[in-house]
Protein backbone atom coordinates (compact mmCIF):
# COMPACT_ATOMS: atom_id res chain seq x y z
CA UNK A 1 0.00 0.00 0.00
CA UNK A 2 1.51 3.35 -1.00
CA UNK A 3 1.72 6.25 1.42
CA UNK A 4 -0.75 8.26 -0.64
CA UNK A 5 -3.23 5.38 -0.60
CA UNK A 6 -2.83 5.02 3.15
CA UNK A 7 -3.35 8.76 3.62
CA UNK A 8 -6.46 8.76 1.45
CA UNK A 9 -7.92 5.83 3.37
CA UNK A 10 -7.26 7.58 6.67
CA UNK A 11 -8.86 10.79 5.46
CA UNK A 12 -11.83 8.85 4.11
CA UNK A 13 -12.20 7.06 7.43
CA UNK A 14 -12.16 10.36 9.31
CA UNK A 15 -14.71 11.82 6.89
CA UNK A 16 -17.02 8.83 7.27
CA UNK A 17 -16.67 9.06 11.05
CA UNK A 18 -17.51 12.76 11.00
CA UNK A 19 -20.52 12.21 8.73
CA UNK A 20 -21.80 9.35 10.85
CA UNK A 21 -21.32 11.33 14.06
CA UNK A 22 -22.83 14.53 12.61
CA UNK A 23 -25.92 12.76 11.31
CA UNK A 24 -26.52 10.99 14.59
CA UNK A 25 -25.67 14.12 16.60
CA UNK A 26 -28.26 16.09 14.62
CA UNK A 27 -30.84 13.42 15.31
CA UNK A 28 -29.93 13.45 19.00
CA UNK A 29 -30.19 17.25 19.16
CA UNK A 30 -33.66 17.14 17.62
CA UNK A 31 -34.72 14.33 19.94
CA UNK A 32 -33.26 16.12 22.98
CA UNK A 33 -35.04 19.34 22.03
CA UNK A 34 -38.34 17.47 21.72
CA UNK A 35 -37.80 15.74 25.07
CA UNK A 36 -36.91 19.02 26.80
CA UNK A 37 -39.88 20.80 25.27
CA UNK A 38 -42.18 17.95 26.27
CA UNK A 39 -40.94 18.13 29.86
CA UNK A 40 -41.38 21.90 29.96
CA UNK A 41 -44.91 21.57 28.61
CA UNK A 42 -45.69 18.85 31.11
CA UNK A 43 -44.55 21.10 33.97
CA UNK A 44 -46.58 24.01 32.61
CA UNK A 45 -49.67 21.81 32.34
CA UNK A 46 -49.31 20.71 35.97
CA UNK A 47 -49.10 24.31 37.17
CA UNK A 48 -51.95 25.36 34.88
CA UNK A 49 -54.13 22.54 36.23
CA UNK A 50 -53.42 23.65 39.81
CA UNK A 51 -54.28 27.31 39.24
CA UNK A 52 -57.30 26.51 37.04
CA UNK A 53 -58.73 24.28 39.71
CA UNK A 54 -58.48 27.10 42.28
CA UNK A 55 -59.89 29.65 39.81
CA UNK A 56 -62.88 27.40 39.02
CA UNK A 57 -63.64 26.94 42.73
CA UNK A 58 -63.45 30.70 43.36
CA UNK A 59 -65.68 31.44 40.40
CA UNK A 60 -68.45 29.43 42.08
CA UNK A 61 -67.90 31.13 45.47
CA UNK A 62 -67.71 34.75 44.34
CA UNK A 63 -71.10 36.39 43.82
CA UNK A 64 -71.53 39.42 41.58
CA UNK A 65 -74.74 41.37 41.04
CA UNK A 66 -75.38 44.95 39.98
CA UNK A 67 -71.68 45.70 39.97
CA UNK A 68 -71.20 44.39 43.52
CA UNK A 69 -68.85 41.50 44.42
CA UNK A 70 -69.55 39.38 47.50
CA UNK A 71 -66.57 37.40 48.85
CA UNK A 72 -68.11 36.25 52.11
CA UNK A 73 -68.45 32.69 50.86
CA UNK A 74 -64.79 32.50 49.88
CA UNK A 75 -63.56 32.57 53.47
CA UNK A 76 -65.69 29.55 54.37
CA UNK A 77 -63.91 27.26 51.84
CA UNK A 78 -60.57 25.49 52.43
CA UNK A 79 -59.29 26.90 49.14
CA UNK A 80 -58.60 30.10 51.06
CA UNK A 81 -56.03 28.33 53.22
CA UNK A 82 -54.24 26.26 50.55
CA UNK A 83 -51.75 26.82 47.75
CA UNK A 84 -51.82 28.14 45.10
CA UNK A 85 -52.74 31.50 46.59
CA UNK A 86 -55.26 33.93 45.08
CA UNK A 87 -56.67 37.44 45.20
CA UNK A 88 -59.97 39.01 44.07
CA UNK A 89 -59.16 42.43 42.61
CA UNK A 90 -61.11 45.19 40.83
CA UNK A 91 -58.57 45.79 38.08
CA UNK A 92 -60.08 48.30 35.66
CA UNK A 93 -63.61 47.62 36.98
CA UNK A 94 -65.39 49.81 39.57
CA UNK A 95 -63.38 49.90 42.77
CA UNK A 96 -64.14 47.57 45.65
CA UNK A 97 -62.22 46.23 48.59
CA UNK A 98 -59.73 43.59 47.33
CA UNK A 99 -59.81 40.16 48.89
CA UNK A 100 -56.77 37.94 49.38
CA UNK A 101 -56.52 34.31 50.39
CA UNK A 102 -55.58 33.56 53.97
CA UNK A 103 -52.28 31.88 53.00
CA UNK A 104 -49.34 33.46 51.20
CA UNK A 105 -47.44 30.67 49.47
CA UNK A 106 -45.06 32.96 47.58
CA UNK A 107 -44.29 36.66 47.99
CA UNK A 108 -45.95 38.47 45.09
CA UNK A 109 -45.88 42.26 44.75
CA UNK A 110 -49.17 44.13 44.39
CA UNK A 111 -48.01 45.71 41.16
CA UNK A 112 -47.92 42.32 39.40
CA UNK A 113 -51.33 41.29 40.76
CA UNK A 114 -52.99 44.59 39.82
CA UNK A 115 -51.48 44.48 36.32
CA UNK A 116 -52.82 40.98 35.72
CA UNK A 117 -56.28 41.95 37.05
CA UNK A 118 -56.33 45.09 34.90
CA UNK A 119 -55.42 43.14 31.74
CA UNK A 120 -58.13 40.55 32.42
CA UNK A 121 -60.88 43.12 33.14
CA UNK A 122 -59.88 45.46 30.34
CA UNK A 123 -59.83 42.76 27.67
CA UNK A 124 -62.56 40.58 29.19
CA UNK A 125 -60.33 37.59 28.54
CA UNK A 126 -58.55 35.08 30.73
CA UNK A 127 -54.80 35.10 30.87
CA UNK A 128 -52.37 32.36 32.02
CA UNK A 129 -48.64 31.87 31.87
CA UNK A 130 -45.28 32.37 33.54
CA UNK A 131 -44.42 35.67 35.20
CA UNK A 132 -41.59 36.98 37.38
CA UNK A 133 -42.08 38.78 40.69
CA UNK A 134 -40.27 41.96 41.64
CA UNK A 135 -37.80 39.79 43.56
CA UNK A 136 -37.05 37.81 40.41
CA UNK A 137 -38.93 34.65 41.47
CA UNK A 138 -40.72 32.69 38.73
CA UNK A 139 -44.44 32.12 39.23
CA UNK A 140 -47.30 30.74 37.18
CA UNK A 141 -50.44 32.87 37.13
CA UNK A 142 -54.03 32.76 35.87
CA UNK A 143 -56.26 35.86 35.73
CA UNK A 144 -59.96 35.41 34.95
CA UNK A 145 -62.51 38.27 34.67
CA UNK A 146 -65.60 38.19 36.96
CA UNK A 147 -68.96 39.07 35.37
CA UNK A 148 -72.27 39.89 37.03
CA UNK A 149 -75.60 38.51 35.88
CA UNK A 150 -75.87 41.18 33.24
CA UNK A 151 -72.50 40.19 31.70
CA UNK A 152 -70.70 43.25 33.00
CA UNK A 153 -67.06 42.78 34.10
CA UNK A 154 -66.84 43.74 37.78
CA UNK A 155 -63.41 42.40 38.78
CA UNK A 156 -60.89 39.59 38.33
CA UNK A 157 -59.67 36.47 40.11
CA UNK A 158 -55.89 36.20 40.08
CA UNK A 159 -54.33 32.84 41.11
CA UNK A 160 -50.56 32.53 41.64
CA UNK A 161 -48.50 29.30 41.94
CA UNK A 162 -44.83 29.10 42.84
CA UNK A 163 -42.92 27.81 39.77
CA UNK A 164 -39.45 27.51 41.33
CA UNK A 165 -39.57 23.78 42.06
CA UNK A 166 -41.02 23.04 38.65
CA UNK A 167 -38.33 25.05 36.85
CA UNK A 168 -35.54 23.60 39.00
CA UNK A 169 -36.73 20.09 38.19
CA UNK A 170 -36.89 21.04 34.52
CA UNK A 171 -33.36 22.46 34.61
CA UNK A 172 -32.08 19.25 36.19
CA UNK A 173 -33.82 17.32 33.46
CA UNK A 174 -32.22 19.56 30.81
CA UNK A 175 -28.76 18.95 32.29
CA UNK A 176 -29.43 15.21 32.37
CA UNK A 177 -30.59 15.17 28.75
CA UNK A 178 -27.71 17.36 27.53
CA UNK A 179 -25.15 15.29 29.44
CA UNK A 180 -26.64 12.10 28.07
CA UNK A 181 -26.51 13.52 24.55
CA UNK A 182 -22.84 14.46 24.96
CA UNK A 183 -22.02 10.95 26.13
CA UNK A 184 -24.05 9.47 23.29
CA UNK A 185 -22.33 11.69 20.73
CA UNK A 186 -18.95 10.57 22.05
CA UNK A 187 -20.10 6.98 21.95
CA UNK A 188 -21.47 7.43 18.44
CA UNK A 189 -18.19 9.00 17.38
CA UNK A 190 -16.31 5.96 18.64
CA UNK A 191 -18.88 3.67 17.05
CA UNK A 192 -18.64 5.62 13.80
CA UNK A 193 -14.87 5.27 13.82
CA UNK A 194 -15.21 1.54 14.41
CA UNK A 195 -17.93 1.12 11.77
CA UNK A 196 -15.97 3.20 9.26
CA UNK A 197 -12.94 1.05 9.95
CA UNK A 198 -14.95 -2.12 9.39
CA UNK A 199 -16.54 -0.71 6.24
CA UNK A 200 -13.11 0.18 4.86
CA UNK A 201 -11.50 -3.06 5.93
CA UNK A 202 -12.13 -4.75 2.54
CA UNK A 203 -10.53 -1.80 0.73
CA UNK A 204 -7.57 -1.86 3.11
CA UNK A 205 -7.23 -5.60 2.73
CA UNK A 206 -7.44 -5.26 -1.06
CA UNK A 207 -4.65 -2.68 -1.06
CA UNK A 208 -2.56 -4.86 1.24
CA UNK A 209 -3.11 -7.82 -1.05
CA UNK A 210 -2.23 -5.68 -4.05
CA UNK A 211 0.99 -4.57 -2.38
CA UNK A 212 1.81 -8.13 -1.36
CA UNK A 213 1.03 -9.36 -4.87
CA UNK A 214 3.18 -6.70 -6.50
CA UNK A 215 6.04 -7.35 -4.09
CA UNK A 216 5.72 -11.07 -4.68
CA UNK A 217 5.61 -10.68 -8.45
CA UNK A 218 8.63 -8.38 -8.37
CA UNK A 219 10.65 -10.82 -6.29
CA UNK A 220 9.51 -13.77 -8.36
CA UNK A 221 10.59 -12.00 -11.54
CA UNK A 222 13.95 -11.31 -9.92
CA UNK A 223 14.16 -14.98 -9.00
CA UNK A 224 13.25 -16.12 -12.50
CA UNK A 225 15.85 -13.78 -13.99
CA UNK A 226 18.39 -15.04 -11.47
CA UNK A 227 17.62 -18.70 -12.25
CA UNK A 228 17.80 -18.05 -15.99
CA UNK A 229 21.31 -16.62 -15.79
CA UNK A 230 22.93 -20.04 -15.40
CA UNK A 231 21.20 -21.83 -18.31
CA UNK A 232 21.55 -18.74 -20.50
CA UNK A 233 25.29 -18.69 -19.81
CA UNK A 234 25.49 -22.42 -20.53
CA UNK A 235 23.48 -22.02 -23.71
CA UNK A 236 25.82 -19.31 -24.91
CA UNK A 237 28.86 -21.40 -24.07
CA UNK A 238 27.47 -24.37 -25.99
CA UNK A 239 26.63 -22.18 -28.99
CA UNK A 240 30.13 -20.67 -29.04
CA UNK A 241 31.67 -24.13 -28.68
CA UNK A 242 29.56 -25.37 -31.60
CA UNK A 243 30.75 -22.45 -33.74
CA UNK A 244 34.40 -23.12 -32.89
CA UNK A 245 34.15 -26.88 -33.31
CA UNK A 246 31.75 -27.85 -36.12
CA UNK A 247 32.69 -31.48 -35.69
CA UNK A 248 31.25 -31.55 -32.18
CA UNK A 249 27.87 -30.06 -33.11
CA UNK A 250 26.13 -33.44 -33.04
CA UNK A 251 27.22 -33.83 -29.42
CA UNK A 252 26.55 -30.22 -28.40
CA UNK A 253 23.13 -29.90 -30.03
CA UNK A 254 21.27 -32.25 -27.60
CA UNK A 255 22.77 -30.39 -24.62
CA UNK A 256 21.67 -27.09 -26.17
CA UNK A 257 18.13 -28.39 -26.56
CA UNK A 258 18.09 -29.62 -22.94
CA UNK A 259 19.23 -26.21 -21.70
CA UNK A 260 16.56 -24.47 -23.75
CA UNK A 261 13.99 -26.87 -22.27
CA UNK A 262 15.33 -26.10 -18.78
CA UNK A 263 14.83 -22.40 -19.41
CA UNK A 264 11.21 -23.07 -20.37
CA UNK A 265 10.75 -25.12 -17.21
CA UNK A 266 12.10 -22.25 -15.10
CA UNK A 267 9.66 -19.78 -16.67
CA UNK A 268 6.71 -22.18 -16.18
CA UNK A 269 7.72 -23.24 -12.65
CA UNK A 270 5.84 -20.69 -10.55
CA UNK A 271 2.58 -20.69 -12.53
CA UNK A 272 2.68 -24.47 -12.39
CA UNK A 273 3.33 -24.40 -8.65
CA UNK A 274 0.27 -22.18 -8.21
CA UNK A 275 -1.86 -24.56 -10.28
CA UNK A 276 -0.65 -27.60 -8.34
CA UNK A 277 -1.19 -25.86 -4.99
CA UNK A 278 -4.71 -24.85 -6.05
CA UNK A 279 -5.48 -28.44 -7.11
CA UNK A 280 -6.02 -27.44 -10.74
CA UNK A 281 -3.08 -29.49 -12.03
CA UNK A 282 -1.53 -32.75 -10.87
CA UNK A 283 2.13 -33.70 -10.86
CA UNK A 284 3.45 -35.85 -13.68
CA UNK A 285 4.63 -38.66 -11.42
CA UNK A 286 6.45 -41.54 -13.02
CA UNK A 287 9.39 -43.87 -12.42
CA UNK A 288 12.81 -42.39 -13.16
CA UNK A 289 16.46 -43.02 -12.41
CA UNK A 290 17.52 -40.33 -9.97
CA UNK A 291 21.26 -40.90 -10.56
CA UNK A 292 20.93 -40.36 -14.32
CA UNK A 293 18.82 -37.24 -13.79
CA UNK A 294 21.43 -35.71 -11.47
CA UNK A 295 24.30 -36.56 -13.84
CA UNK A 296 22.44 -34.84 -16.70
CA UNK A 297 21.82 -31.72 -14.62
CA UNK A 298 25.49 -31.50 -13.61
CA UNK A 299 26.62 -32.02 -17.19
CA UNK A 300 24.43 -29.17 -18.45
CA UNK A 301 25.33 -26.67 -15.73
CA UNK A 302 28.26 -24.35 -16.47
CA UNK A 303 30.73 -24.67 -13.62
CA UNK A 304 33.46 -22.10 -14.20
CA UNK A 305 35.91 -21.74 -11.33
CA UNK A 306 34.35 -24.82 -9.73
CA UNK A 307 35.14 -28.51 -9.43
CA UNK A 308 32.10 -30.76 -9.20
CA UNK A 309 32.55 -34.41 -8.27
CA UNK A 310 29.63 -36.76 -8.83
CA UNK A 311 29.29 -40.14 -7.15
CA UNK A 312 26.15 -42.12 -7.94
CA UNK A 313 24.58 -45.45 -7.24
CA UNK A 314 21.61 -46.54 -9.36
CA UNK A 315 18.60 -45.13 -7.56
CA UNK A 316 15.06 -45.47 -8.81
CA UNK A 317 12.30 -43.15 -7.54
CA UNK A 318 8.80 -42.08 -8.55
CA UNK A 319 8.63 -38.37 -9.26
CA UNK A 320 8.07 -35.47 -11.59
CA UNK A 321 11.22 -35.25 -13.70
CA UNK A 322 10.83 -31.53 -14.48
CA UNK A 323 10.46 -30.52 -10.85
CA UNK A 324 13.25 -32.80 -9.65
CA UNK A 325 15.65 -31.41 -12.27
CA UNK A 326 14.80 -27.88 -11.08
CA UNK A 327 15.33 -28.85 -7.43
CA UNK A 328 18.71 -30.47 -8.09
CA UNK A 329 19.81 -27.55 -10.29
CA UNK A 330 18.85 -25.09 -7.53
CA UNK A 331 20.81 -27.03 -4.90
CA UNK A 332 23.92 -27.17 -7.08
CA UNK A 333 23.49 -23.53 -8.09
CA UNK A 334 23.26 -22.58 -4.41
CA UNK A 335 26.50 -24.45 -3.72
CA UNK A 336 28.21 -22.73 -6.66
CA UNK A 337 27.12 -19.31 -5.35
CA UNK A 338 27.69 -19.70 -1.61
CA UNK A 339 29.78 -22.83 -1.17
CA UNK A 340 33.25 -21.40 -1.66
CA UNK A 341 35.75 -19.38 0.33
CA UNK A 342 36.49 -15.86 -1.02
CA UNK A 343 38.90 -16.00 -3.96
CA UNK A 344 39.02 -19.81 -4.05
CA UNK A 345 37.66 -22.39 -6.46
CA UNK A 346 34.42 -24.04 -5.39
CA UNK A 347 34.65 -27.73 -4.56
CA UNK A 348 31.31 -29.49 -4.68
CA UNK A 349 30.62 -33.14 -4.02
CA UNK A 350 27.36 -34.61 -5.32
CA UNK A 351 26.32 -38.05 -4.09
CA UNK A 352 23.23 -40.00 -5.19
CA UNK A 353 22.11 -43.20 -3.46
CA UNK A 354 18.90 -44.76 -2.11
CA UNK A 355 16.68 -41.90 -3.33
CA UNK A 356 18.87 -39.24 -1.69
CA UNK A 357 20.80 -36.41 -3.33
CA UNK A 358 23.56 -35.07 -1.05
CA UNK A 359 25.41 -31.92 -2.08
CA UNK A 360 28.40 -30.86 0.03
CA UNK A 361 30.50 -27.74 -0.40
CA UNK A 362 33.54 -26.18 1.30
CA UNK A 363 32.05 -22.76 1.97
CA UNK A 364 31.44 -20.96 5.28
CA UNK A 365 28.55 -23.26 6.22
CA UNK A 366 25.19 -22.21 7.63
CA UNK A 367 24.09 -20.80 10.95
CA UNK A 368 22.23 -23.65 12.72
CA UNK A 369 19.75 -21.17 14.14
CA UNK A 370 18.88 -19.90 10.67
CA UNK A 371 18.93 -23.22 8.83
CA UNK A 372 15.15 -23.73 8.76
CA UNK A 373 14.51 -20.16 7.61
CA UNK A 374 16.65 -20.72 4.50
CA UNK A 375 13.83 -22.79 3.00
CA UNK A 376 11.30 -19.94 3.29
CA UNK A 377 10.47 -17.69 0.35
CA UNK A 378 12.51 -14.48 0.04
CA UNK A 379 14.91 -15.56 2.80
CA UNK A 380 18.54 -15.86 1.82
CA UNK A 381 21.79 -16.21 3.64
CA UNK A 382 23.82 -14.47 0.97
CA UNK A 383 21.92 -11.57 -0.58
CA UNK A 384 20.13 -13.49 -3.35
CA UNK A 385 16.39 -13.63 -3.98
CA UNK A 386 15.82 -16.44 -1.50
CA UNK A 387 13.57 -18.34 -3.94
CA UNK A 388 15.76 -21.26 -5.06
CA UNK A 389 15.83 -23.21 -1.79
CA UNK A 390 12.13 -22.52 -1.23
CA UNK A 391 11.46 -24.26 -4.55
CA UNK A 392 13.55 -27.25 -3.48
CA UNK A 393 11.63 -27.49 -0.18
CA UNK A 394 8.31 -27.38 -2.04
CA UNK A 395 9.44 -30.08 -4.51
CA UNK A 396 10.50 -32.27 -1.59
CA UNK A 397 7.16 -31.77 0.15
CA UNK A 398 4.96 -32.56 -2.86
CA UNK A 399 6.97 -35.74 -3.43
CA UNK A 400 6.63 -36.83 0.19
CA UNK A 401 10.32 -36.27 0.80
CA UNK A 402 12.46 -34.08 3.02
CA UNK A 403 15.12 -31.40 2.69
CA UNK A 404 17.80 -30.99 5.36
CA UNK A 405 20.82 -28.78 5.78
CA UNK A 406 23.70 -29.16 8.22
CA UNK A 407 27.42 -28.38 8.42
CA UNK A 408 30.18 -30.84 7.63
CA UNK A 409 33.00 -31.40 10.11
CA UNK A 410 35.69 -30.35 7.60
CA UNK A 411 33.86 -27.07 6.93
CA UNK A 412 31.09 -26.20 4.53
CA UNK A 413 27.41 -27.03 4.24
CA UNK A 414 25.59 -30.21 3.27
CA UNK A 415 22.14 -30.14 1.67
CA UNK A 416 20.31 -33.47 1.55
CA UNK A 417 17.22 -34.05 -0.61
CA UNK A 418 15.63 -37.38 0.34
CA UNK A 419 12.86 -38.92 -1.77
CA UNK A 420 10.92 -42.14 -1.19
CA UNK A 421 12.86 -44.82 -3.02
CA UNK A 422 11.08 -47.11 -5.48
CA UNK A 423 11.23 -50.58 -3.88
CA UNK A 424 10.80 -52.24 -7.28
Amino acid sequence: MTESSTGRLRRLRRLLTLLFTAMNAFGLVVLAWLVIEADAEQGRQRLDSDVRQVAATLARLVAADGGTIVTAYVGTDTVSEQCPQFAVLPGSAPRFEPYRGKRECVAVDDGLLNRLATEATATNRSKAGYETTAAGRPVYVAADPIKDRGGQVVGAIVVVADAVSTQERHEEWVLLVVGGCVLLVLGLGAAGYFIAGRAMRPATAALEQQKSLLDGVSRLLDGVVHDLKTPVAGLRALAEAALRNPAERDELLPRTIRLASMMGDIIDLWPRRARVTAGVEELSIGPLMLDQLVETVVEDLPAQDARITVTTVPSRVDGDATLLRRAVANLIGNALSHGRAPGEEAEIQVTVADGRVVIADRGPGVDPGQAAALFERFVSGGGSTGIGLAVVKWVADVHGGTLRVYNREQGGAIFELALPADAS
